[in-house]
């Protein structure tokens, strides 16, 4: 199965601070690898009109549902989750992650997540600023993210 996530309302290059974040500049998305921070799949720029993201996973019957299994699905306690992680890069292009944001496979309607499994297609789509136009972190769950079984599309099946 692939898991595509669109994600629109980027927070820009810079953010200032609040009273919950210092602030950031060159702030950049990507999806983090399992149990590999520095390892992150399509480095987008915080400015970009949008962002999205294909993971190949597996998905296989379980006693809780659907079990989705693949290099970019965490699994901790609370259960399987995306992470996208948030950071700054500098002048030689080293990314420092500084917040992450959690999208929470165990919050898919089960009729969606069976729909996905026969179509192979599961799509998330999310804003990825917050409240306060600061990136986007914690647990994500609906209605911030919406979760559909979709049809592969011409331009997703070339990806």
């Amino acid at each position: 199965m692939l898991i595509h996530i669109e994600g629109s309302r980027l927070p820009g290059l810079t953010c200032g601070p609040n009273s919950d974040f210092p602030a950031a500049h060159n702030i950049h998305v990507a999806v983090q690898r399992k149990d590999r921070p520095g390892e992150l799949l399509g480095l987008h720029r915080g400015d970009a009109p949008s962002a999205s993201w294909t993971l190949s996973c597996t998905a296989t019957p379980s006693a809780d549902g659907v079990e989705i299994k693949g290099p970019y699905v965490q699994n901790r306690l609370g259960g399987r989750f995306v992470y996208l992680s948030w950071g700054t890069v500098d002048e030689d292009g080293v990314f420092s992650m500084f917040r992450r944001a959690k999208l929470m496979l165990g919050d898919i309607d089960p009729a969606v997540l069976e729909a996905a499994v026969r179509s192979g297609h599961l799509t998330a789509r999310l804003p990825l600023s917050d409240a306060k136009g600061q990136p986007l972190c914690a647990r994500v769950r609906p209605p911030v993210i919406e979760w559909s079984a979709t049809a592969p599309s011409r331009e997703r099946r070339a990806s």
